[in-house]
């Protein structure tokens, strides 16, 4: 492939990471916003929240140093898409299982986006760019991690306030 090719598909995969980051964002803010029994996922949330702002500046770093900016156009259709389906969540009975659900496939998908771009940066010569890409890497697998480990605990205690007929949904 052709420097300039390369190059093509790593602007372009680095404005839909920032897309999706910011989709991210509008989909935790608002789980966040609504947690109220599940202390323990509204301390994950907010930590990961914080990387994820981290990411968007790493982002932006990276295309600023290709003289490249983030696609606002791209970057408002994710959010919008993000914010309706956290608000689709929000009917649901279940909707903390939901949540976790939809949080765990996002991590996955996010962790294949910053692996296809390390991949496509080792191949055009971005070597700059491969720390913070790294970076990105490591805070969304372990989010994807944490997900993981938590989804029976967050699901047994879904299922014991709702036997005891408190508000079990968030």
């Amino acid at each position: 492939m052709a420097a300039n090719e390369t190059r093509e598909v790593f602007v372009t995969g680095l404005r839909n990471a920032h897309a999706m980051e910011n989709q991210a964002l509008s989909i935790m803010k608002p789980q966040l916003s609504r947690i109220e029994n599940y202390p323990e996922v509204a301390a994950k949330l907010e930590q990961h929240i914080r990387e994820t702002e981290g990411q968007i500046g790493r982002l932006e770093d990276i295309l600023a140093g290709l003289n490249e900016d983030h696609s606002s156009l791209k970057d408002m259709a994710l959010s919008f898409t993000g914010a309706m389906a956290a608000m689709g969540h929000t009917m649901a009975g279940d909707e903390i299982q939901k949540n976790s659900f939809a949080n765990f496939a996002l991590e996955n998908f996010e962790m294949a986006a910053y692996k296809s771009l390390l991949t496509v940066a080792e191949a055009g010569g971005y070597g700059a760019a491969t720390s913070a890409l790294q970076a990105n890497l490591a805070e969304e697998q372990a989010m994807a991690a944490w997900l993981d480990e938590n989804i029976a605990a967050v699901t047994t205690k879904f299922l014991s306030l709702r036997e005891a007929g408190e508000r079990a949904k968030v």
